[in-house]
């Protein structure tokens, strides 16, 4: 079973809001996760982006993958270095 660390989308249409979960690979992008770990939201002046850092962490040293975004926004809230 491979692990990701991926955006799951919710809100209305055209007004995203995204959660950061810890999810199998092969579950679908808005199905079932095993962990919510923070939110996104880039529709607010500056984007809110609020993650718990501590279980970010110990998920990829179990060897969760963080897809390309959420990368990104690790290094912004300063979870891993840039």
């Amino acid at each position: 079973m491979s692990v990701k660390i991926r955006l799951k989308r919710m809100g209305m249409k055209k007004k995203p809001f995204y959660r950061v979960v810890v999810a199998d690979s092969a579950s679908p992008r808005d199905g079932r996760f095993i962990e919510e770990i923070g939110y996104y939201n880039p529709m607010t002046a500056p984007a809110e982006i609020k993650l718990d850092g501590e279980r970010a962490k110990y998920w990829m040293q179990c060897g969760a993958q963080p897809t390309d975004t959420v990368r990104t926004l690790l290094k912004k809230t300063g979870v891993i270095e840039k």
